[in-house]
């Protein structure tokens, strides 16, 4: 029986789920970043890789054989059919990964919470996996704003991303916890600091007596 409380943490494009992954890693948590493992599984010579350049051309890549994100991500946002298909050739491998991370986990017998970070929870069925779901939340006028400032997209084009995902207002309504990513950073510490103690009198509920 592991010993940990395994904590899906999502939200959408710019809420800021990074910023409360690391609150969450300060506070103690093991934190699994999905788009590290992403990253891993589509590096040259990974199985992944070769697969997306069969499916997408060498368009997609940089001068040096490594996957070229931003071309990438121009194609697959503009198609949801290209999008599925790169998340049917990646989520396997990154799937795997994630459970041979949680099996050392479960070998240490390490107590406490860990969080899986990944922004499509909901959209690859990742959320039926997990214990608890904690929900990065920001008002679509501030995610908006801040998909423009941080990647310098126009405005249509920050529209278009924040459209290609899941409302997160509706994911905030399957989540166990919602952070409400839209104020200051005081504020948003305050309450992941309430959610962390909320997850560790779960966890400790859960154990026998």
């Amino acid at each position: 029986m592991k010993r940990f409380l395994l904590v899906g943490l999502t939200g959408s494009i710019a809420t800021g789920k990074s910023t409360v992954s690391r609150m969450f890693a300060h506070l103690g948590a093991r934190v699994i970043d999905a788009d590290l493992l992403a990253r891993e599984v589509v590096m040259p010579g990974q199985a992944a890789h070769a697969r997306i350049v069969e499916e997408f051309g060498p368009q997609v890549l940089q001068q040096d054989g490594a996957l070229d994100r931003k071309a990438l991500g121009a194609v697959v946002f503009a198609d949801a059919a290209k999008r599925k298909r790169l998340e049917e050739i990646t989520h396997p491998a990154i799937g795997l990964r994630q459970q041979r991370i949680l099996s050392v986990l479960d070998e240490e017998a390490f107590e406490g919470v860990v969080i899986w970070d990944a922004a499509l929870l909901f959209e690859g069925g990742g959320a039926a996996k997990m214990d608890r779901v904690v929900v990065v939340y920001a008002d679509p006028e501030t995610e908006r704003r801040r998909l423009v400032e941080r990647d310098g997209l126009s405005d249509a084009d920050a529209r278009a991303r924040i459209a290609s995902q899941m409302p997160v207002a509706e994911k905030a309504k399957l989540a166990h916890h919602v952070i409400d990513n839209s104020g200051t950073r005081e504020e948003t510490e305050r309450r992941v600091r309430t959610v962390y103690g909320a997850l560790l009198a779960e966890l400790k509920a859960r154990r026998p007596a």
